[in-house]
């Protein structure tokens, strides 16, 4: 697949009844994207139905229809496409589709696929006779054929739970619940077709590019150069790096900004970088002119798999993280997993906190991963991104306003967020959390909700990852319970904790005297 290629369509290709269309249409409801049966356009186009084109023409008249309805198809720029089962045989076939978008290949055992096509197969002329045999037959003639595609989906679950699947191979979500929805995608060298995604959608310039001076050295000139190709006007506006600079003073300094480059209602701005910059541009956008569309381009783990999705924005406070902000979804977010090669190996580590973290909210395999280590896991980046996203989005998608379950995404932040700022940020945010994880796990044995044992397995694997799992020596531990006491998520005068039960549970909402930590 080209990693700059900004057409997105998604093919859905496997033998003959492993459910490329049922899946096809639950995966195009999810992404609302346009769906396409390539057998169903090839009858409707030509007025017959697929055994009366192998009547007349036989299989190579059928082939030749085949091979023009699908390149009508793939001019169009999205979408979710049902192959037949023979559809990729044609080499040029393979190369034009998946040059148009990821394919994924479903695959059951026989029975499977005979229980879905039922026992007749007159409508399949390829299978005519005895449905098995005929079926054995052709298997065994395109074995390898259809193993040869990377990304394989196991088509004997239900079809809902395939399409969550593919969702999470292809890195692609459509996130609903607060008001317009958004796209979500991750994409190898996506940066180079923002302009193209942003044309597309109707976002308008002017644009201002908000990065700060790390990042912004490194990708905003190709980000400009992407913009301008679609006569897209962009500015720069490069704030300070790090955390103590999430503040008003910035967001003030970013509205002037804003206003200097004649932003209007219909404007954009674009957040590229970490979290900071993620929650200071999305804050400016949600309260400038009451409200102009913004775009999140993450370029940390950390941003990537936790901070850029969800629509929270905001600012710090002397007193505490996030104090001031805003729920405003972005318009997009596009996550570019090739931006993490020029991410320092301290900064990779810390954004691995946040992946543990969704690995123990929603996904025991997740945490698996995590607990190889880091010199397993460093090339597998991209999967540790789809995995975590994949937790998130379904948090968020379940709860969007925090009013229950997405309070489990705050597991390790209660005491991470005032670890964090007591440290004056000397601890980045990933290794708070890592702390906070390990202190609040142990708090939830000692209350007997989670499971014993379950601190330690979460402080291995955090450990394995080069992590911080205990308070530094030195830090003023009574100004981390003060700080934990000022923060946004206390309800009715006191904290509420998310506390882990088990790896894939977390309970929300629990009530605790935060002095049954102090000797943690």
């Amino acid at each position: 697949m080209e990693t700059t290629r900004s057409q997105f369509i998604i093919s859905l290709y496997g033998p003959p009844g492993s459910g490329q269309s049922s899946v096809g249409r639950a995966l195009a409801a999810k992404l609302r994207l346009p769906f396409w049966d390539l057998d169903e356009e090839i009858q409707a186009r030509s007025k017959l139905t697929i055994p009366e084109i192998f009547s007349r023409q036989g299989e190579n008249g059928f082939r030749r229809r085949e091979r023009t309805v699908l390149r009508q198809l793939l001019k169009y720029r999205d979408g979710v496409l049902a192959l037949g089962g023979g559809a990729l045989l044609d080499p040029s076939n393979r190369t034009l589709v998946e040059s148009s978008g990821p394919v994924l290949c479903l695959q059951a055992s026989i029975d499977r696929l005979l229980e879905r096509m039922g026992t007749d197969g007159t409508d399949r002329p390829l299978l005519a006779g005895d449905l098995r045999l005929r079926l054995e037959s052709l298997l065994a003639q395109r074995a390898g054929h259809y193993d040869s595609f990377p990304m394989q989906l196991d088509a004997e679950q239900p079809v809902e739970r395939i399409a969550r699947e593919a969702q999470m191979r292809v890195g692609a979500y459509h996130v609903e619940g607060m008001g317009q929805g958004y796209d979500v995608r991750i994409q190898e060298g996506g940066l180079e077709a923002v302009g193209e995604m942003l044309a597309t959608r109707g976002l308008k310039g002017p644009v201002v590019v908000v990065s700060d001076q790390n990042v912004g050295s490194i990708y905003s000139r190709r980000l400009l150069a992407s913009l301008r190709s679609r006569g897209i006007p962009a500015e720069e506006a490069f704030i300070p790096a790090g955390e103590q600079h999430k503040n008003m003073q910035t967001i003030t300094w970013l509205w002037e900004r804003f206003l200097g480059a004649k932003i209007e209602r219909s404007s954009t701005v674009l957040a590229l970088g970490g979290g900071v910059v993620g929650d200071a541009a999305g804050f400016a956008a949600a309260t400038f002119l009451r409200g102009v569309s913004w775009v999140s381009l993450p370029t940390s783990l950390l941003a990537m798999v936790d901070a850029s999705i969800g629509g929270k924005t905001g600012i710090d406070l002397p007193q505490g993280k996030n104090l001031v902000g805003a729920f405003y979804p972005p318009r997009l977010v596009l996550a570019d997993p090739q931006s993490l090669d020029t991410l320092p190996e301290a900064e990779l580590r810390s954004g691995m906190a946040e992946a543990v973290k969704a690995g123990v909210i929603g996904d025991p395999e997740l945490f698996d991963l995590c607990a190889r280590g880091w010199e397993a896991l460093r090339p597998n980046l991209g999967e540790v991104v789809r995995r975590a996203i994949a937790v998130k989005v379904s948090v968020i998608e379940e709860d969007p306003y925090e009013m229950g379950r997405r309070a489990a995404l705050n597991l390790g932040h209660t005491l991470g967020h005032a670890v964090e700022l007591v440290s004056g940020f000397q601890l980045r945010h990933g290794e708070a959390v890592a702390i906070g994880m390990v202190a609040e796990a142990r708090l939830a044995e000692r209350l007997e909700i989670a499971k014993p044992g379950l601190a330690d397995e979460i402080e291995r694997v955090l450990k394995g990852l080069g992590l911080p799992v205990e308070i530094p020596t030195g830090l003023d531990r009574q100004a981390v319970l003060s700080a934990m006491q000022i923060d946004k998520k206390r309800l009715d005068g006191s904290v509420r904790f998310a506390l882990p039960v088990r790896l894939g549970e977390v309970r929300v909402g629990i009530n605790v005297d935060i002095h049954q930590m102090e000797d943690k």
